[in-house]
């Protein structure tokens, strides 16, 4: 399995068999407390920035890895958010797992936003009141528990306290 992600290791041994996998998820905010969302390349559709965890990584570790990888963002996790269960996540139309997604809230402590061609389309921050079609149903209620209990800190501010 060197050098292969977990999923694509995973998948050759499955085949299109539907899984269970980890994944984490990242709420960013800006000055605004809106957050920070990624126009995904493979459905066109919103969502946070986060990913699949791999089998030697922590889910704070994968929090950080995926935000760089889809932002160039450097972050630093301020909070964990919770668990959420997503029973039907599907890529591409054989593709379909559960995901249970680790979320975390964060700043932005270095880098600057950059869309990675691979998995991004573009960027944006977003109200609560003006959120574009969500991709997945853990991405959505991640982003409203941010907002139900907010104790982030956004340049020496908080929101929600």
């Amino acid at each position: 399995m060197e050098n292969q992600s977990y999923i694509l290791y995973l998948r050759n041994m499955v085949g299109n068999a539907k899984v269970m996998l980890n994944a984490c998820s990242v709420v960013i905010v800006n000055d605004k407390n809106e957050v920070l969302l990624q126009k995904r390349s493979d459905n066109s559709l919103w969502g946070l920035p986060g990913g699949l965890m791999e089998l030697d990584e922590s889910i704070e570790t994968c929090a950080i890895r995926e935000v760089k990888e889809e932002t160039n963002l450097d972050i630093e996790i301020i909070r964990f958010i919770g668990v959420f269960n997503n029973p039907m996540m599907r890529w591409r139309e054989t593709d379909e797992a559960r995901v249970i997604a680790f979320a975390f809230a964060a700043r932005v402590i270095g880098g600057e936003l950059r869309i990675n061609d691979t998995e991004s389309l573009g960027f944006g921050y977003f109200s609560r009141d003006n959120l574009p079609k969500i991709h997945s149903i853990d991405n959505l209620e991640t982003i409203h528990a941010y907002y139900d209990n907010a104790k982030c800190l956004v340049e020496g501010k908080c929101y929600n306290e």
